[in-house]
């Protein structure tokens, strides 16, 4: 599958929160995905940290941008049917950096796994199930 000439603007179309949430994309290839979000008061609870719902709003972006990349032929789309995180760390300023990658791709669903960092620390860990729309079904 081709990657689009500007990869932000492709998932801020395709995820419109990511538009709202600030989202932007680094990278956008089948084998990988990064996604960045910056820290901003506006996106934060108490004591300045990143919301955990931001957090994961980047990760499950990310994942479902990946699983879209791996989409089988004639799929049309995905959606999360599972997702787990692990928090291990506060973001307080800079930039989430969210890296997706395939687990396993199969025909009915897309397991990714995504590691969410900041200033080259772990902030979470997050593995999700993506299920495949509009493919052949399974018999």
């Amino acid at each position: 599958m081709a990657t689009p000439n500007d990869p932000t603007e492709f998932i801020r179309q395709a995820m419109p929160l990511c538009e709202t949430l600030g989202i932007e994309a680094v990278t956008l290839a089948p084998e990988e995905v990064v996604l960045t979000l910056e820290w901003t008061p506006g996106l934060c609870t108490s004591g300045g940290v990143l919301h955990g719902g931001a957090v994961m709003a980047l990760a499950d972006s990310a994942g479902a941008a990946c699983a879209f990349l791996n989409l089988p032929d004639g799929a049309s789309g995905t959606s999360t049917i599972e997702s787990k995180t692990n928090f291990l760390r506060a973001v307080r300023e800079g930039t989430a950096i969210a890296t997706a990658r395939p687990l396993h791709v199969g025909s009915g669903t897309v397991v990714v796994e995504t590691e969410v960092t900041n200033d080259h620390h772990l902030v979470a860990k997050v593995m999700q199930t993506q299920v495949v729309l509009g493919g052949k079904a399974r018999r």
